[in-house]
């Protein structure tokens, strides 16, 4: 299950995701913008937490015709609005859907990015949740966190990028993205 950061369960509810996926989120955050710099065309994507797809539609669109995107999430009916998305953005065929488990991403093919946004704080256990990430990626994969600032205090966020460090993460960079907390991760060499 998901919890808030009070220890209260919850997940975000699809019906609440018309709110973040609309036109007018593209002035606060352009995804084209955000993702540019490190997705390009042929790669393979992973965005998890994906809703209706916000992200997923336009990271297909960066990788292009050879390139693939997997767009999880834990709730059937936001993957089933994002397949119908895609289909009319005529990307359907560069993005397959994941219905995730409350405690597993699942397996998947090795991956050149992926895109947690808006989504790590509501992971109980951040620790195998970012281990599963790192085992996503290749080895000079890229992970991008972002977290919203609204209410994820900053000491939290840190303390996911600790965890992140102890399962074999480094920091690349900070990108700075409006109201939000961010980190680029690459894998370390090794996993502390």
């Amino acid at each position: 299950m998901l919890e808030k950061l009070s220890g209260q369960k919850i997940v975000c509810p699809w019906w609440l995701c018309f709110t973040f996926d609309n036109p007018l989120r593209k002035l606060v955050h352009n995804p084209e913008k955000i993702l540019s710099p490190y997705v390009g065309q042929g790669q393979r994507v992973i965005d998890i937490g994906a809703g209706m797809g916000y992200f997923s539609i336009p990271l297909a669109r960066l990788a292009g015709p050879s390139g693939h995107v997997t767009a999880i999430d834990i709730q059937t009916k936001m993957l089933l609005a994002l397949e119908k998305r895609a289909e009319k953005c005529g990307v359907s065929e560069r993005i397959t859907t994941y219905l995730a488990g409350s405690d597993s991403l699942g397996s998947h093919p090795a991956v050149d990015f992926v895109l947690a946004f808006w989504m790590v704080h509501e992971v109980p256990d951040r620790q195998r949740f970012l281990s599963e990430i790192r085992s996503f990626l290749k080895p000079d994969g890229l992970f991008l966190l972002v977290e919203p600032v609204i209410h994820v205090p900053k000491k939290y966020f840190l303390q996911t990028l600790e965890v992140a460090g102890d399962v074999g993460f480094r920091i690349r960079e900070t990108p700075k993205i409006n109201m939000s907390n961010s980190a680029v991760l690459i894998r370390a060499e090794k996993p502390y």
